[in-house]
């Protein structure tokens, strides 16, 4: 079988359910037909004793996926917004599909996973990093905040890692993926094709035991005396006077980085991390996810950094508020009130 669309690429070989990702100019963003087809796909995979496992890759040789198609949200969010929310509702309800499938679920994760990309993969049971893989979850650059289930990977990350990830936005390595959670297993990238082949005629573990290598170690790990340090503070103003008198030159540098984000989003991505520690299961944070991002509809700033990032392409957004002091906890708390669609993952439970 093969089909489904010609962003989304789908067929059955050797017991294995093949999904392609096939944007390779917009290095596979995600768009609503997308997530909705994924969805469908799962469900019917999971059901099919035909599909022992699935296997999932992008296209083209950029990158698994750079996450979700934000210009398709800006111009949403400056409208009504119903079609941002349409689409982050399609693509939670098909992470939380993820996390809960009932086969394996081979991710390839090689180059680019950003954003949305890290919802299709790390949620997976079976997660491959390579020697190319870029990973982060960039949100607030942008003035928003990271969705897709990230809180629940990154409120998991050992120490600090979690919260530098998110409040810098900055990418890490395949070898840091592995530490923090976010995967499993180390592949060179010349080595995926060979893999993706010896899961059909071999099985999964014996294609792992055949290619996968003992990854480099993770340079964040090596630098979790400042991070586990600098990011236990109360707001993200006290984490940033932390990293900024730290007499390391990484926290210094880290510091600056979180100076150009959001400070809104920032402060909505510290407290959502941290509620995000105290719930039980993927579903949960989704379910946070769907309302922090309704909300980050109303903010002047998701419009303002998608703009300055990809419309006009200046880099210099204009944030409003300007200032981490001018946030007030009321601002942040309200970004987490229930809407009237709240998800529910009940219904529609393959």
């Amino acid at each position: 079988m093969t089909g489904e669309s010609a962003a989304v690429l789908t067929r059955v070989a050797g017991g294995i359910g093949l999904i392609t990702l096939n944007r390779p100019t917009a290095i596979n963003s995600l768009n609503l037909t997308m997530v909705e087809l994924l969805g469908t796909v799962l469900i019917r995979w999971e059901r099919d004793d035909e599909v022992r496992a699935v296997v999932v890759a992008g296209a083209g040789q950029r990158g698994l996926c750079a996450g979700g198609d934000v210009v398709a949200v800006y111009h949403s969010a400056r409208g009504d917004g119903v079609q941002a929310r349409r689409f982050w509702r399609a693509e939670y309800l098909m992470n939380g599909q993820i996390g809960r499938f009932g086969k394996p679920y081979v991710a390839l994760m090689d180059g680019i996973v950003m954003g949305g990309g890290v919802g299709v993969s790390a949620h997976g049971n079976t997660r491959v990093v390579t020697d190319t893989s870029t990973i982060a979850m960039p949100e607030v650059g942008i003035g928003f905040i990271p969705d897709v289930g990230g809180a629940y990977l990154l409120s998991r990350a050992p120490g600090g890692l979690g919260l530098h990830a998110a409040l810098t936005g900055a990418p890490f390595s395949g070898a840091d993926a592995i530490a923090m959670g976010f995967a499993d297993h180390y592949l060179p990238h010349s080595e995926l094709d060979a893999f993706t082949a010896a899961i059909a005629s071999d099985g999964i573990a014996s294609a792992l035991a055949h290619h996968a290598i003992e990854p480099p170690p993770s340079e964040l790990v090596a630098q979790r005396d400042w991070i586990d340090e600098c990011y236990t503070g109360d707001t993200v103003a006290d984490i940033v006077a932390a990293l900024r008198s730290h007499r390391a030159g990484p926290a210094n540098e880290a510091a600056g980085l979180i100076a150009t984000r959001s400070p809104i989003a920032l402060s909505v991505t510290l407290e959502a991390v941290r509620r995000a520690a105290k719930m039980q299961t993927l579903e949960d944070v989704l379910i946070q996810d769907y309302r922090v991002s309704s909300a980050s509809l109303r903010s002047h700033d998701l419009v303002e950094g998608i703009r300055a990032q990809l419309i006009d392409k200046d880099r210099k957004p204009v944030w409003s508020p300007a200032t981490l002091a001018e946030i007030t906890t009321a601002d942040v708390a309200a970004y987490f009130e229930p809407v009237d669609d709240d998800l529910s993952f009940e219904k529609g439970r393959p």
